[in-house]
């Protein structure tokens, strides 16, 4: 029995490897073409334009993997119930479940994988991403985003740092701008909130609210109810050098959605993005066990059918996931049952047919 379990394991880890690894190179790949535009001509060499795929690739791998865990298990088992292998094996007095055991613990094993891509390497690999952006990009990024933090460059030179930032509202709070002279700060402004409002024509401007101005030069300190201050840019620059919920760990999306909390704010989007980051590396688990288990208990055909079926059933499995999303970003149902009861259902019928494998 461990002879032949050595077996399937070593042709399912081959295929994985080709399909999971493969499919997130080509995406990398794809990733780049559409941005390569964007890059500065000449500046960039082969091994870089490598780099910023390899930066890409854990993200996409971490999305394709459930898919091609699914694929992996369809095809090896299928064939092995084409080929009379499975019938064989329970001839000869072995048991189905026994063979499979170990594909049940490789599923628990792709599930922690996938959690670990989610909260260490994604996070780390677009801190990276966006450090290659702001060198090669023909537009370098003039921003630096921590936890909610953001440090950036005004127009005329000062130094400015928001403590918070809400994109929906397009609303900082917690401004400090930096202004220096010669070398040395010469003024200091601190503004409780900062609102992008119309100016004149279509032009927008940042409107400061509860300022305090701080003259070094002059000595004084001046209380302001609101001023404007337009030698900070469009909040477009912000959107292009913020980190995306799904870029982030659960612990800096946690001390964001806190830090919004306290300013009054509550992200619905982010409560649900937060649920996701638990359920989705879970479903590696019930794929794998899906998969062997319509193996076992069905004569599925061909590889190539076992195949299209594993796509068949992802896809159905993504769109019902992101339909119950986006369910739980308009907020009519909890981010809980948003995030959970897809992979609930899936993984009970998976359950279910692994307990009706024959013996």
């Amino acid at each position: 029995m461990k002879v032949i379990q050595r077996y399937y394991i070593r042709e399912f880890l081959k295929i994985l490897s080709i399909l999971a690894f493969g499919m997130a190179l080509i995406f990398s790949i794809i990733d780049l073409i559409d941005k390569v535009d964007d890059f500065m001509p000449g500046r960039m060499s082969i091994f870089q334009l490598f780099q910023y795929v390899v930066l890409n690739f854990p993200k996409y791998l971490y999305y394709l993997l459930p898919m091609s865990l699914l694929i992996c298990s369809l095809f090896i088992f299928s064939q092995a119930s084409r080929h009379r292998e499975l019938t064989m094996i329970k001839a000869t007095g072995g048991k189905l479940r026994r063979l499979l055991s170990p594909f049940v613990f490789m599923g628990i094993f792709f599930s922690l994988f996938g959690f670990i891509i989610s909260e260490v390497i994604i996070p780390d690999f677009s801190e990276r991403t966006l450090d290659f952006k702001k060198t090669f990009l023909k537009k370098s990024e003039k921003l630096q985003f921590k936890e909610g933090t953001i440090w950036l460059k005004g127009t005329d030179g000062a130094f400015v740092r928001i403590e918070l930032y809400i994109p929906e509202k397009k609303s900082a709070q917690g401004v400090s701008i930096f202004i220096t002279k010669d070398a040395s700060l010469s003024k200091r402004i601190e503004a409780e909130e900062a609102l992008w409002v119309k100016g004149e024509g279509l032009q927008g401007i940042w409107r400061l609210k509860k300022v305090v101005i701080y003259d070094i030069e002059k000595g004084e300190i001046n209380h302001v109810v609101k001023m404007e201050y337009p030698e900070l840019e469009s909040p477009d620059l912000f959107s292009k050098g913020i980190k995306n919920p799904e870029e982030m760990g659960i612990g800096e999306l946690y001390t964001y959605m806190t830090r919004l909390k306290r300013a009054g704010f509550k992200d619905t989007k982010l409560d649900v993005d937060l649920h996701s980051k638990v359920s989705y590396p879970l479903i590696n688990f019930f794929m794998i066990l899906l998969g062997i288990s319509l193996s076992a208990t069905n004569r599925i055909g061909d590889g190539l059918f076992a195949a299209g079926l594993g796509l068949f059933i992802s896809f159905v499995y993504w769109l019902l996931y992101t339909f119950m999303l986006s369910l739980g970003y308009a907020g009519i149902i909890p981010p809980f049952a948003a995030t959970w009861i897809v992979p609930i259902l899936f993984g009970t019928a998976a359950l279910y047919l692994f307990s009706k494998i024959p013996e």
